[in-house]
């Protein structure tokens, strides 16, 4: 299990979470899970439910799409940031390539948290929709 001081510089560290306060983060890492996933595990998959967010804290990830590699995560990057919202189908797979161990928040965990704090809710909005408008100014793949 990671110490408060690693959840909250990971934290600190990932795009969906910058400029948010220490004190908005330490609310929110008390929700979080660290999850081990052994090496060659599919941790999600494309077109499945998704019921959660990761942050990689040790070891690298591979993310395909329609069985053709996208990209490569390590540890800061992170993936599930819409699903973590709404739940809905996994826009893609991502499998442990090593020892895989992430800082996790499964919706059912997370949506009370927002609820309950609703400056989380709108700073998130916020930066998924910065990030919306960033991917769409990306030429396609």
């Amino acid at each position: 299990m990671s110490d408060k001081k690693t959840r909250l510089d990971m934290l600190n560290r990932s795009r969906l979470f910058e400029g948010f306060t220490k004190r908005d983060l330490a609310t929110m890492a008390l929700c979080a899970t660290d999850v081990e996933h052994p090496k060659g595990r599919v941790v999600v998959q494309e077109g499945k439910p998704g019921v959660g967010f990761h942050l990689i804290l040790d070891g690298s990830a591979r993310v395909t799409r329609s069985g053709r590699k996208v990209r490569s995560l390590g540890p800061g990057d992170s993936f599930g940031d819409i699903a973590l919202i709404d739940g809905g189908p996994r826009s893609a797979s991502v499998v442990a390539e090593t020892h895989l161990r992430t800082l996790s928040f499964a919706t059912w965990e997370f949506k009370p948290l927002v609820i309950e704090h609703p400056q989380l809710a709108y700073k998130l909005l916020l930066k998924l929709c910065a990030l919306l408008r960033e991917t769409e100014k990306r030429p396609p793949i």
